[in-house]
C-alpha cells in the first residue's frame, strides 16, 4: 500500500507548494502576455478591411482549434530546428510562447465578444456628436465592454491554470511535474490525487472570485 495521502503530502509539501507556484505564475505569464497580444488581435479582427480582418480570424481558429500540447511541440522543437540561431534560447521560453499564443487567440475573442455585446446605436450616437473612433472607443465602448471582458478573463487564468499541467512534460517545474520528481521516490498513485485535490482547491477559490467580481460589475451597471 505505501504512504498514505496525508503522510506524503506532509512529507513533501515543499515540493508540491513550488509546483503550484510555477502554476499560478506561468498561467499569470501567458494570461497577461496573451491578454496584451490578444487585445491587437481582437483589433485587426473588428478591422473594417476584410483582408485584415481575415488575417485575424485565421490567427484565432488556428491556435483555438488545434490541440495546445501539438503548439508547445512544435514551438519546443520546429522552432529551433528551423532556425538554428535561436538554439542558445532557454527552452522554457518556447513553451511559455506556446501557451501565450494559445492564450491569446481565446482572450482576442473574448475581447471582441465583449466590444461587440455593446449597443451600436452608442456609437452612432458619439459620432453624431462628433466624437472620433478612438475617442468613442476609449470612453464610450470599452468602459461598457469591460465589465463583460473581465470576468472572462477571469476564467481565461482558470483555464491556462489546468492547461500548464502539459508543461510538465517539457520539464518546467510546474504542479503536474512533481508527480515525475516523486516518481524517483517510488510514489505513482498518492501524488496524483493530492495533485488532483490541489488543482481543484485552486480552481474552485478563483471561481469564486470571479462570480464576486461578476456580482459587483453587474451592481455598478
Amino acid at each position: 500500500m505505501g504512504k498514505g495521502l496525508f503522510e506524503v503530502l506532509f512529507e513533501y509539501w515543499p515540493i508540491f507548494l513550488k509546483g503550484l507556484w510555477g502554476t499560478l505564475k506561468y498561467a499569470f505569464i501567458a494570461v497577461t502576455l496573451g491578454s496584451i497580444l490578444g487585445a491587437l488581435v481582437a483589433i485587426v479582427h473588428l478591422s473594417k478591411k476584410k483582408a485584415v480582418s481575415s488575417l485575424a480570424a485565421v490567427y484565432v481558429n488556428v491556435l483555438r482549434g488545434t490541440p495546445l500540447l501539438v503548439q508547445m511541440y512544435i514551438s519546443y522543437y520546429f522552432i529551433p530546428m528551423a532556425i538554428p540561431a535561436l538554439n542558445s534560447i532557454d527552452k522554457i521560453y518556447y513553451v511559455m510562447l506556446a501557451l501565450t499564443l494559445n492564450s491569446s487567440a481565446y482572450v482576442a475573442e473574448i475581447i471582441r465578444s465583449g466590444i461587440g455585446s455593446v449597443d451600436r446605436g452608442q456609437a452612432e450616437a458619439a459620432r453624431s456628436l462628433g466624437l472620433s473612433g478612438g475617442q468613442t472607443m476609449t470612453r464610450i465602448i470599452l468602459p461598457q465592454a469591460v465589465k463583460n471582458i473581465l470576468p472572462a478573463l477571469g476564467n481565461e487564468y482558470i483555464a491556462m491554470i489546468k492547461e500548464t499541467s502539459l508543461a510538465g512534460t517539457f520539464m518546467l517545474y510546474e504542479l503536474m511535474y512533481t508527480r515525475t520528481i516523486l516518481a524517483n521516490k517510488y510514489l505513482v498513485w498518492q501524488p496524483q490525487l493530492i495533485i488532483a485535490g490541489i488543482y481543484l482547491a485552486v480552481t474552485l477559490l478563483l471561481s469564486a472570485g470571479v462570480k464576486k467580481m461578476e456580482k459587483r460589475l453587474s451592481v455598478s451597471d
